[in-house]
């Protein structure tokens, strides 16, 4: 063995790592326990670099929120609010379609699409939505609506979830966020978001999604009322889904941000915990193609070291992003191509370029 493990309790899942054998919720529950975080970061870079060699993928992507007025109230939510909030606000197609164009002319891989639960927009707006978009920029692919959104959209629609589905496709739709997820935990979700959909219905949404040749990501929100034992079970089931459809691109683990939200009286989540998520997430989904350190909910710095616990990807320019700032997010709300291609340089990574499916790729000569 050529790396000496703090907590010998690493040992035998270290074997497991070697013979590419699956690591188990027990397995799991280890890793997000035990105190040797080193020990952890290895074994996750291990199969990092078995799976994505040297490379950190990033996207020339823009995020766009339509609205924050929202039917629910979720205790970790700060972007959501009701009609009749000082800072309510509902976009107008109009004011989507120059937001879209704002950065650098449109000319980006993706549009990234969520909001709140609006209690009055038609269904008619959000297919105008993403009919205008793609009219006006064809070449953009459109990732849109949690499995929240498409759930209340087929309730707006007043058609079953596949033709909904299949409608937002034709419409436009290329893929599906992670967001929504939350922890699966009953317990965890009756206290955190109890109007939304279970854990159960979020899995089914996405499985109908990837049935109808719609790929999507999957996300875990972490350091607020789950334990550690709801995290690896969150993960288990993933991968569950992931084995029967193979729809699933990206996971990325998000951490809670307390501020300006009813769970303030928590703590932000430390480094070493966004590490040991991003970590434990690429052992146990062994079956899921990336793991993304999203820098704007972890930081620059953390995502920089996140590329040698696991992660290879660091998502992109996001641009304008309002519901992770809602709740105390300190980074930036965009970061420019070079800067992205730096942070990942400066991390010992090749920066690669690429699409939302990872289907298009461009490798990004740097200099020495």
């Amino acid at each position: 063995m050529l790396f000496e493990f703090e907590d010998k309790n690493l040992n035998p899942i270290y074997e497991k790592v070697c013979a590419q054998e699956r690591l188990s919720l027990e397995d799991g529950v280890t890793l997000w326990k035990t105190p040797d975080l080193l020990g952890v970061g290895y074994l996750a870079n291990r199969v990092r670099e078995r799976m994505n060699g040297d490379k950190t993928y990033f996207i020339h992507n823009r995020h766009i929120n339509p609205t924050n007025i929202c039917i629910h109230s979720c205790q970790f939510c700060a972007f959501g609010v009701k009609e009749d909030h000082p800072h309510a606000y509902e976009k107008s197609l109009g004011d989507i379609f120059s937001d879209a164009e704002k950065y650098n002319g449109g000319d980006v891989s993706e549009f990234h699409i969520v909001g709140g639960l609006h209690p009055d927009l038609p269904f008619e707006y959000y297919l105008d939505m993403l009919k205008g978009l793609k009219e006006r920029f064809p070449l953009v692919h459109i990732q849109a609506f949690t499995a929240i959104e498409l759930e209340y959209l087929a309730e707006l629609a007043k058609l079953p979830l596949d033709e909904t589905l299949i409608i937002l496709k034709d419409a436009g739709l290329g893929s599906i966020p992670g967001g929504g997820a939350e922890i699966f935990a009953k317990r965890v979700r009756k206290k955190i978001c109890g109007e939304k959909l279970i854990g159960e219905h979020w899995l089914s949404v996405h499985e109908a999604a990837h049935g109808l040749g719609l790929k999507s990501n999957a996300t875990m929100l972490y350091g607020h009322l789950e334990t550690i034992e709801e995290r690896a079970d969150h993960l288990v089931r993933l991968r569950e889904l992931q084995d029967r459809t193979n729809g699933f691109v990206t996971f990325i683990p998000l951490a809670f941000h307390p501020e300006n939200t009813v769970l303030n009286f928590l703590k932000t989540t430390p480094g070493q915990l966004d590490l040991r998520a991003l970590a434990v997430s690429r052992l146990m989904l062994d079956n899921f193609p990336h793991i993304k350190a999203f820098w704007i909910m972890i930081t620059p710095k953390i995502a920089q070291l996140a590329q040698s616990f696991g992660a290879d990807d660091m998502d992109g320019t996001v641009v304008e992003e309002k519901i992770i700032h809602a709740a105390g997010a300190a980074t930036d709300q965009i970061f420019h191509q070079d800067q992205i291609i730096n942070m990942i340089t400066e991390a010992g990574r090749q920066p690669v370029e690429r699409d939302t499916l990872y289907e298009n790729v461009e490798p990004r000569v740097t200099a020495v």
